[in-house]
């Protein structure tokens, strides 16, 4: 585990991520990639949501791994790396939020153009005035962020993930709880080829566009 930081504010960032190993992530991208080529996409992707997040005004960051630390983790950002619990994905995610005092907000791995002006809203002095809840939809129907003020693990235990419907579900869970909920912008995640393509278009200074460039030059070689 590393030393954990502090940052300005009073909210713990938590990031939930796979060890990019070929095979085991991204499996969506092949074809038309290699495993080895998703790997590399996916390792692009943690680098540059992990660069954002070390930037970002938080009391602790918290990067939630299923697998083993890289190159790929910044060694002098402060990050706490804690195990993920057993289960699916909302067991994991609702017990990362157990592990939390005070407000979080969790963030995955598969938004690479994520820039801290997404998240300055929660961030600000008075994001959690009059606020319960964060939510930060996808455009496949699921959700790339969720912040708690009180971190309550049954919000998030139970919903059906990796569905159409998984950030519709989640935000109602929120509502049906008498929480006050804000909204945050639509991302597109990394899921499929198209989607690699339009988020590399989108963040062309970073990792993930150039990771991206030289996967379609090795394609386009083949």
């Amino acid at each position: 585990m590393t030393a954990g930081g502090t940052g300005t504010g009073p909210t713990t960032l938590l990031v939930i991520a796979k060890e990019p190993v070929p095979g085991r992530v991204k499996t969506r991208l092949t074809p038309p990639y290699s495993p080895e080529q998703a790997a590399r996409l996916a390792e692009a992707a943690l680098h540059d949501t992990l660069e954002t997040a070390a930037a970002l005004p938080v009391r602790r960051r918290v990067l939630v791994l299923s697998g083993q630390p890289g190159a790929w983790l910044p060694r002098d950002a402060g990050f706490e790396v804690v195990p993920q619990a057993d289960g699916g994905l909302d067991e994991r995610i609702a017990a990362a939020f157990a592990g939390c005092d005070g407000p979080a907000l969790l963030v995955g791995m598969d938004t690479p153009q994520l820039r801290p002006g997404l998240l300055a809203p929660v961030l600000t002095p008075d994001g959690w005035d009059d606020c319960d809840a964060w939510f930060g939809p996808a455009a496949d129907g699921g959700f790339w962020a969720l912040g708690l003020a009180e971190p309550d693990p049954e919000l998030v235990r139970g919903v059906p993930m990796s569905t159409a419907r998984t950030g519709a579900e989640q935000r109602n869970r929120l509502l049906r709880a008498g929480l006050t909920v804000r909204d945050l912008p639509v991302l597109r995640d990394v899921d499929t080829a198209e989607d690699a393509a339009q988020i590399a278009a989108a963040c062309a200074r970073g990792r993930f566009a150039a990771a991206f460039a030289a996967a379609q030059r090795e394609v386009s070689a083949r």
